[in-house]
């Protein structure tokens, strides 16, 4: 009787019997704006215009806040440098649009006479893709300057369409297309509190579900209220994760929450390692990502297996790395590391190993590092300015043969034990693999030992490094603290301390399944929750 009674209690704490916890208040944070990444603006443009509009220019680059990309672009500005760029791109998509190629099937209407403004027609094409490209209709008085630009550029040129072009590039340099900013209102239910409009709801949703704007169905259920109820929300994030897009939100996801910009100042020693290059380094990712969206949306599996599954999917160039013949010259095929392997779990994927190591060695402390920081949200100290790395570096010092015994050295010294500590008894787990990812059981002749320890719990060799983190529960609290930062692009308030908490249970009660965490979080109120600052009830009510 006692044992029923605390089994009933436990999945009434993991919310499984009965309806489970209610999510607790928040308050919220002030509205603010994101500027979108380039992977974004590419969807986009590509979304609205279609996929074989190219784009001219670069991107300014992100900065990483916290550990994440998507909260950085909360904080991003944009220089004099940037917004030539963005002009650039606006000017090239623009003309493309309303070319002879495209025009008959981007431009809804025709014009009177192609030779002259056509105001009407013009508004029609403007309003209709300012509502796309702003993720809102917009109001007369924003497009009041690209309808202006585009009748007196067409008179200029004597060409409806080259003055269309201008009003259009107007509008992809507007602000309120290049960010995507919150709009806030009074709630009807209680005047002194804000809440977002549906069309922020709606934008908010379809970047952290798809990493994209949102479709038509999504404009219209906002347009008609749907979004404003539990029901409505509901119905239409059910109907978004069950989309193939969810790929490409889980896949966005993961490339920030794995650093994997990283990839693109990726560089390594050509003399040491030959076999390294850029296609390596492309398919690694790669291989990572689609490891990622087998496991956890196609199988629906747990998060934490992502540390100890063997099951991938490899290249002919990636099977060169891993020593895995492949079979195909250019696809991918699905693989299976034997029982007895070393390669167990994304920790021992080249996108880890090569990533966190230096040009020409691997690094069992940036290994650890890693470890620490992106798997497990800890925070390493930076190391002393004046740290002498010697030791460390001499990979043909013949007293101190393994990085092991190198490390050893090194932290005799004072000033780096402490944070070594915490680092290398993880990354030495990884010893096994180089700079590149390869295997070897031996450096400089002597035998590499992989044990470890990770917060008292010591493993043997990487794959049991791999289970160590998948029962650590840092990692499942890491991973769902960093998908609600990602999706809210903002680090938490410290009123929502209880909503954090709530988050983690709720992970830990569906079975560490990130689908389910993502609907937790989509029809969550805390997501959408707004607070005022100064006085920003008031303007809104105006």
């Amino acid at each position: 009787m006692i044992k029923r009674f605390a089994a009933v209690a436990a999945l009434s704490f993991l919310g499984l019997a009965g309806c489970g916890p209610s999510e607790p208040a928040t308050s919220g944070a002030p509205v603010g704006a994101q500027r979108l990444s380039a992977t974004q603006y590419r969807q986009m443009i590509s979304d609205v215009f279609g996929p074989d509009i190219k784009l001219g220019g670069r991107f300014e680059p992100g900065i990483r806040k916290n550990g994440l990309l998507a909260v950085g672009a909360s904080a991003v500005s944009m220089s004099s440098a940037g917004f030539e760029q963005y002009d650039i791109i606006a000017r090239t998509v623009a003309g493309q649009v309303v070319d002879a190629k495209h025009r008959d099937l981007l431009i809804p209407c025709k014009p009177a006479d192609v030779k002259k403004p056509d105001p009407k027609c013009g508004t029609e094409v403007l309003t209709k893709y300012g509502r796309l490209l702003f993720r809102r209709p917009p109001t007369e008085k924003e497009l009041a300057g690209p309808i202006a630009i585009a009748n007196q550029a067409a008179e200029a040129k004597d060409d409806f369409y080259a003055g269309l072009s201008y009003g259009l590039a107007e509008l992809l340099d507007s602000p309120n297309f290049i960010f995507r900013k919150d709009i806030a209102e009074p709630d009807p239910s209680d005047k002194t509190k804000l809440r977002l409009t549906a069309y922020s709801k709606a934008s908010r949703l379809s970047f952290f579900l798809w990493n994209a704007g949102p479709d038509e169905e999504l404009l219209k259920a906002a347009a008609a209220g749907d979004l404003d109820s539990k029901s409505g929300l509901s119905k239409q994030v059910d109907r978004m994760l069950a989309s193939p897009r969810l790929e490409s939100g889980v896949r966005a996801f993961f490339i920030d929450f794995l650093d994997f910009d990283q990839f693109d100042s990726l560089a390594k020693d050509a003399t040491i390692y030959p076999v390294f290059g850029q296609k390596v380094a492309h398919d690694a990712q790669e291989q990572t990502l689609r490891t990622a969206i087998d496991l956890l949306v196609t199988q629906k599996g747990d998060y934490r297996d992502l540390f100890t599954t063997r099951k991938t999917f490899l290249t002919r160039n990636l099977g060169v790395v891993y020593q895995v013949p492949v079979a195909s010259e250019s696809a991918w095929e699905p693989h299976e590391f034997a029982a007895d392997d070393p390669h167990a779990g994304i920790l021992t994927q080249l996108s880890f190993t090569e990533l966190h190591s230096h040009p020409g060695r691997s690094s069992s402390t940036l290994r650890g590092k890693a470890v620490r920081e992106i798997l497990l949200c800890q925070v390493v100290p930076s190391p002393p300015a004046n740290v002498n790395f010697t030791v460390v570096q001499d990979t043909n010092n013949p007293n101190f043969k393994t990085a092991r015994d190198r490390l050893t050295a090194h932290r005799t010294e004072a000033t780096c034990a402490g944070c070594h500590k915490i680092m290398d008894p993880i990354g030495l787990g990884l010893e096994n693999f180089d700079g590149v990812g390869q295997f070897r059981s031996t450096e400089n002749g002597a035998a590499i030992d992989p044990s470890g320890e990770i917060d008292g719990i010591k493993f043997s060799d990487s794959a049991s490094l791999g289970h160590a983190i998948h029962d650590n529960p840092s990692a499942t609290a890491c991973l769902s603290n960093s998908l609600y930062r990602y999706a809210a692009g903002r680090d938490f308030d410290p009123g929502e301390r209880d909503w954090q908490k709530y988050l983690g249970e709720q992970f830990a009660a569906s079975g560490y399944k990130l689908p389910d965490l993502m609907k937790t979080i989509a029809t969550s109120d805390a997501f959408y929750a707004v607070r005022a600052s100064g006085n920003a009830v008031r303007e809104a009510q105006r």
